[in-house]
């Protein structure tokens, strides 16, 4: 919970407020008010266990995607760029981050679907999949948009194709402060993380 409150504190200060970011500020976009608190709802991973990303993770910031393994565009190249933006940190950056892929298409996406997808950018990235109302109702706890479509019919590529695409920074007490939109580069990413780990 302190190095929570530490991280919302610093970021605070690190925000920029015009839209090109000067060195030492802030790429992302701070949450206005208070942090998103992530719902409860509980998914399953790739190995078949029970989720609740609002438990906390052993990552001290774990960066959400909510997207679809057939997404043609933004879904990989908001994934490579993310993998892109991990490299680029120093390795005790590295073992502070997690990255968690949440599936906005649970009838095609079933975990050997996914976990072939994600181990495309890093295998230590983890997907989670449930019924579409469970992560929709997850996406609602943070501001995503996940499309639900009509009950007893498969969404259609349009309606897939509506998730947000924000990608959201979690700390380890289950609050979103800040996410980034998905023209950010792996070098603004990579940047922001920094910032965000380093005031231990």
């Amino acid at each position: 919970m302190r190095r929570a409150g530490i991280l919302l504190a610093s970021l605070l200060l690190l925000v920029g407020c015009g839209s090109d970011t000067p060195e030492g500020e802030l790429s992302a976009t701070v949450v206005p008010d208070r942090p998103f608190e992530i719902g409860a709802q509980q998914l399953t991973d790739t190995d078949g266990e029970p989720v609740s990303l609002a438990d906390g993770a052993d990552a001290r910031l774990t960066l959400v995607f909510f997207g679809y393994t057939h997404c043609p565009d933004i879904c990989p190249a908001t994934m490579q760029t993310i993998a892109s933006a991990l490299t680029r940190l120093s390795d005790a950056d590295r073992k502070q981050v997690g990255m968690t892929f949440v599936s906005t298409d649970p009838t095609r996406d079933t975990a050997p679907v996914l976990r072939r997808y994600l181990d495309r950018y890093d295998p230590s990235f983890v997907g989670l999949t449930g019924d579409i109302t469970t992560v929709a109702e997850l996406g609602k706890t943070v501001g995503i948009y996940v499309v639900e479509g009509e009950e007893g019919k498969p969404l259609t590529d349009e309606e897939l194709g509506g998730h947000g695409t924000q990608v959201l920074a979690l700390d380890g007490s289950g609050e979103v402060p800040v996410y980034w939109g998905q023209d950010t580069s792996s070098a603004e990413y990579a940047a922001d993380i920094e910032m965000l780990l380093g005031d231990d």
